[in-house]
């Protein structure tokens, strides 16, 4: 049955539902003093999400005697850590795209990195005490329309080709029904490596790792300014930090820095959180705590909650232009927000009439490759990590650990990545890649609906959609 539009209204500033959660149980606001006067320090980090906390808590480690500050703009964890699935995996479902990039080589060593990032993310996530909602139990992708099917195959070829076929297996329509039923549902792919967290828990844990382990953590301090130099000097509002080293992780904010503008584009993620309805989901016969996603490039991922929730995402936000991060569109915009739901009442029609409590959306960095990197401006100290590309839980463990290498000068298993050494495509310059990338957008969300519809897209559409293809571009391939 369809269902008119009950999604609350999205706004600028508003928190996820993950977040507002996290607070409650941390028994309401209590952030850490703002920064105020003049500290000095070996490694200052700007950024109090996934990667800048991952990256403290490597560098306490492996170098103790280091003193390490961090600033965050806001609260640890109310950005993008705060605000995604929550979806823990690493990179063996990205095996084809990575291998026709860096290499079967290249691929593989950043697939098996993300696996030693999914067992220390497991080890930390499952400390007593640490109620962040981990479960494990795989993800599975789904083809919900028949132009979806054959990208089925591709994984395991792929991953038979690269000799690790047990990283990828095929599923019948039978086979995926067993995890979750939905009419729409076609054959499927299990991937073994695969947890759920609850992130804004995951993030506010880290943050009280860090400062346990002696990390100085000033929140509601955005950086106002950063000289380079020897040492490297951070403006504040009200305060100053001197340090030999400077890690900056902040997400979107690194598109506006020139090393890193001319490979990522800024793009939005939207998301939705319904009531609990744990008698919806077992009359579906999601008993099971896999991720779910399906197989449309701008995906719709969804998982569900331990108190009988769905989350509903789709990466399928407006595209900023020169890597505008104020774009009220990142965050506000109505049609990506009734994209997620009309997923949500398609690809799990027995929910159709369960309440959406939250809707919210934020913006991503999408390198040109789709793979994250890790650098050091040439000639500072000051390191950074930039284009997650919307995959961020468990690429943000390996990115601590890459920055930390960086910081302390060492080649090691990290450093060594690809995600490190890697030559990054450039992307158009503006407005040619703001402009063609809204086109391409535009493209290919037509002709996925129209796939899913059973019907062919027009002319147009299908033109837009094949641009990257036909100009050789690794961004936005269908």
């Amino acid at each position: 049955m369809s269902q008119p539009s009950v999604y609350p209204s999205v706004s600028p500033g508003d928190p996820s539902w993950w977040f507002s959660d996290a607070l409650r149980a941390e028994g309401g606001e209590k952030p850490s003093p703002s920064l105020s006067g003049q500290i000095t320090v070996d490694v200052a980090i700007v950024g109090g999400g996934f990667t800048g906390l991952w990256t403290a808590l490597a560098l306490r480690e492996r170098a103790p005697q280091l003193s390490i500050a961090l600033i965050e703009a806001s609260l640890c964890g109310s950005g993008a850590s705060g605000k995604n699935g929550g979806k823990v995996h690493g990179y063996w479902a990205s095996l084809a795209g990575m291998a026709a990039n860096i290499g079967a080589d290249g691929a593989l060593a950043v697939a098996r990195a993300g696996t030693r990032a999914q067992d220390a993310i497991r080890a930390f996530a499952t400390v007593p005490g640490r109620d962040v909602w981990w479960r494990e139990s795989g993800n599975v992708r789904v083809s919900a329309a028949p132009a979806q099917d054959a990208k089925i195959q591709l994984y395991v070829e792929t991953a038979k080709r690269l000799g690790v076929p047990d990283t990828a297996q095929a599923l019948t329509p039978e086979q995926v029904a067993d995890y979750c039923r939905s009419p729409v549902f076609r054959g499927g792919l299990y991937l073994p490596e695969g947890a759920n967290v609850h992130p804004a828990r995951l993030a506010r844990a880290l943050r009280k790792a860090a400062i346990e382990a002696g990390v100085g953590i000033y929140e509601n301090t955005p950086m106002t300014g950063l000289t380079p130099g020897s040492p490297n000097r951070i403006a504040t509002a009200a305060g100053e930090i001197i340090a030999r080293e400077v890690v900056l992780a902040t997400n979107i904010e690194l598109a506006k820095r020139p090393e890193v503008s001319r490979h990522v584009s800024v793009f939005s993620s939207y998301a939705l959180m319904t009531a609990p309805a744990p008698e919806k989901l077992a009359a579906i016969g999601w008993n099971r705590d896999q991720g779910l996603a399906d197989l449309r490039m701008f995906v719709h991922y969804f998982r569900k909650t331990v108190d009988g929730r769905i989350l509903m995402g789709s990466g399928s936000g407006p595209i900023s232009f020169a890597g505008n991060t104020k774009n009220p569109a990142l965050t506000t915009d109505r049609a990506s927000a009734a994209r997620a739901e009309k997923g949500l009442r398609r690809l799990l029609p027995g929910f159709a009439d369960v309440p959406v409590e939250k809707v919210w959306g934020g913006g991503i960095d999408v390198s040109s490759d789709r793979l994250p990197f890790f650098r050091t401006v040439a000639g500072t100290r000051i390191h950074y990590g930039a284009g997650y590309s919307g995959h961020g839980v468990n690429p943000t463990y390996m990115g601590g650990q890459c920055l930390a290498s960086l910081v302390l000068g060492v080649k090691d298993e990290w450093s060594t990545l690809p995600l490190c050494t890697r030559d990054v495509p450039k992307l158009p310059p503006e407005p040619f890649r703001a402009v063609g990338g809204r086109l391409v957008r535009w493209g290919i969300i037509g002709c996925e609906e129209a796939e899913e519809r059973g019907v062919q897209a027009g002319v147009m559409m299908r033109g837009a959609a094949a641009i990257p293809k036909v100009f050789g571009l690794r961004i936005g391939t269908r």
